[in-house]
């Protein structure tokens, strides 16, 4: 008993972007229209699971195509493969993208950790909160060198023996260094 397949029609539009990437030729045997009249293959057949995603298909004449049937390709025609090593690269890139991100946030936070310790080590038991280290002194560090933001904290925290006032202070000298103004 064989296994009844429904197969779901291919839209004009994606066979018309599948025949544009193959060039209108058959990527099988290279012939062209009006030589021949073109169709659209899957790679791996519908009924061995085989969908309807464009890398999936490819342009065929009805020659080749008939004469395939639903046998599963096990060499990727030249047009696909290509692709298939654009994708490669591309999520190659991605993942090393995401790799410099990450090392960006662990410098940002190993940053902001820093200048939290300053204000810690002058004020005993008190601590950034997070909302401000999140927002505040985020903003400090994307925009402005490391050794300024500590230097500014540091002159905030032995000028100001209060730690709320010290903290406002500091604020003040980074905001005015971002929009070029000197501090004090």
């Amino acid at each position: 008993m064989t296994k009844k397949y429904k197969r779901k029609a291919i839209s004009k539009k994606l066979r018309f972007e599948v025949f544009k990437r193959d060039e209108f030729k058959c990527v099988y045997c290279g012939r062209k229209p009006p030589a021949v009249i073109l169709n659209i293959d899957h790679i791996d057949p519908v009924s061995k699971g085989g969908t309807n995603d464009i890398n999936n298909l490819v342009t065929a004449c009805f020659d080749c195509n008939n004469g395939k049937s639903a046998i599963p390709l096990d060499i990727i025609p030249g047009k696909l493969s290509d692709n298939m090593e654009m994708m490669r690269e591309k999520e190659l890139q991605i993942k090393a993208y995401r790799a410099f991100i990450r090392k960006i946030r662990k410098r940002i936070n190993k940053d902001i950790e820093d200048i939290e310790t300053i204000y810690s080590d002058y004020f005993q038991g008190c601590v950034l909160y997070d909302n401000f280290k999140a927002n505040g002194l985020k903003k400090f560090v994307l925009e402005l060198p490391k050794d300024e933001i500590e230097d500014a904290m540091t002159y905030s925290c032995n000028k100001i023996n209060d730690s709320e006032r010290a903290l406002t202070f500091f604020c003040k000298i980074c905001w005015n260094k971002i929009k070029g103004r000197n501090y004090s």
